[in-house]
């Protein structure tokens, strides 16, 4: 699948309903999911693999990985409206791609999250903006689970996320930096429309250090 074909069909979802300043709701654009999950099956194949979606939001990160052929996509969301918008979005899907999904409703560090079996974990974590440390328990939870590859979104200024992994054992790499647009949903946004730079990293166990190579393709 090229990527403006798969930007163009994620871009057709129902969009997250971005109602909760204190989960820091914010959507991930069908262009930028599009290209950072190709970005992801080209660096661990997420064709044929277990892969799960953390705080999923409308599932869009998660439905790439099922369009782009993974296994079986375990989505965990905890926000009510925002499952209506992730179950309204699987059922527009195939029957085959439907019996790929699994909905976790659950909240990542308060809830149990049961990840037996998941091999690729992608996320937009809170970046902790409105709660301090609030990306942590995602990042316990994905680097604490038998994956052999995280991916996350997170500000291009947090300085913590490497020496984070590194203490648990896992390498870093940055994959891509870009941009990342915030609508203003919530009060305290000043302007109609704000950008913030992010970089989206890939954490991987050591000594499995790479990217992609002609003989991965």
């Amino acid at each position: 699948m090229r990527p403006k074909h798969l930007a163009m069909a994620l871009s057709k979802l129902v969009p997250h309903p971005q109602t909760d300043v204190n989960l820091e709701q914010y959507a991930t654009e069908g262009d930028l999911a599009a290209y950072w999950m190709m970005a992801v099956d080209q660096l661990d194949h997420v064709e044929g693999k277990t892969v799960a979606d953390l705080g999923a939001g409308n599932g869009i990160l998660g439905i790439a990985c099922l369009l782009l052929g993974a296994e079986r996509v375990v989505f965990v969301e905890c926000h009510r409206a925002t499952l209506e918008a992730l179950r309204s979005n699987l059922a527009s899907l195939d029957q085959d791609l439907q019996s790929k999904a699994e909905v976790v409703e659950a909240r990542v560090g308060v809830d149990e999250v049961a990840l037996d079996g998941v091999e690729v974990v992608v996320m937009n974590p809170p970046w902790g903006v409105q709660q301090g440390k609030a990306d942590r328990p995602f990042l316990e939870a994905a680097l604490g689970s038998e994956a052999t590859s995280v991916h996350l979104l997170h500000s291009d200024h947090a300085t913590h996320l490497e020496a984070f992994g590194r203490h648990l054992g896992w390498a870093v790499e940055t994959v891509m930096r870009t941009e990342f647009r915030l609508p203003a949903t919530y009060a305290h946004h000043q302007q109609r429309k704000g950008v913030a730079d992010v970089q989206c990293l890939r954490f991987h166990r050591e000594g499995d250090a790479r990217l992609a190579t002609e003989d991965d393709a």
